[in-house]
């Protein structure tokens, strides 16, 4: 006998969860009749990822595409839930030390550190200016810490480099070109000592292994004792240094 009734399947979820260790991030799902294929775009006046799938597609192949992807969500969930614009009065990690940012109008453009509780970065001059001068600030410091770490560790290692230099980049700390130049977020000022140290002998360690095979681990280790700790470090805290500036 045929049955006169249908059943009824329970309604799909209006959001998967992703993971990154102990955090779980949020991700709406949209089934559009002219998608083509999975992608991810972020909403900000919902303040959100969306997942947009096929109408046909599969919710477990959605799941699978934003677990690849959740190094990406995790950082644009950060910028979007916590930006800290550089302005008077908010607090940026230097070092992973809270600095307060100060304005003093006298002065020609400088920025200086004081002491305080917090301790202070001092922008001088012009206030319209104060984002920017405090950026390229943080950008010569990086610059200048990541060269003397790369100096270091290519000594140890018997090995030359090309340029060293700085960028704002959102998918990787670092990169080694086949030439030899090598090329750094210059976020990780704002991270503890002992992750850019790590990032420049990750970095350094391509110019003799341009892969991550056993033999790359142990050069880094060798060069970076606290490989593991700064690795660590940048998977739970990494995306939030991103939401500064």
């Amino acid at each position: 006998m045929i049955s006169l009734f249908r059943r009824t399947l329970p309604p799909e979820p209006a959001h998967i969860e992703v993971r990154i260790g102990t955090t779980t991030y949020p991700v709406a799902v949209r089934r559009l009749a002219s998608a083509r294929r999975y992608t991810l775009r972020v909403r900000t006046a919902q303040r959100d990822i969306v997942l947009s799938m096929p109408a046909r597609g599969s919710l477990a192949t959605a799941k699978a595409f934003a677990d690849k992807h959740a190094g990406w969500i995790a950082l644009k969930l950060a910028k979007l839930a916590q930006d800290v614009t550089f302005m008077p009065g908010a607090l940026v990690p230097f070092r992973d030390v809270p600095h307060r940012i100060e304005h003093r109008a006298e002065g020609r453009g400088t920025v200086k550190q004081e002491a305080g509780s917090p301790p202070v970065l001092a922008v001088h001059g012009d206030i319209k200016h104060l984002p920017r001068r405090l950026t390229d600030w943080l950008k010569k410091q990086a610059l200048k810490e990541l060269q003397a770490a790369v100096t270091r560790h290519t000594q140890a290692l018997g090995v030359k480099h090309g340029p060293v230099s700085v960028k704002d980049t959102a998918s990787r700390w670092g990169s080694c070109s086949s030439t030899g130049a090598l090329a750094f977020s210059w976020r990780l000022i704002l991270a503890p000592p002992f992750v850019l140290d790590y990032l420049a002998a990750h970095e350094v360690s391509h110019l003799k292994e341009m892969n991550h095979s056993p033999r790359f681990w142990r050069l880094c280790r060798q060069l970076c004792p606290r490989t593991e700790e700064a690795k660590a470090w940048l998977k739970a805290h990494g995306a939030g240094l991103h939401r500064y500036g």
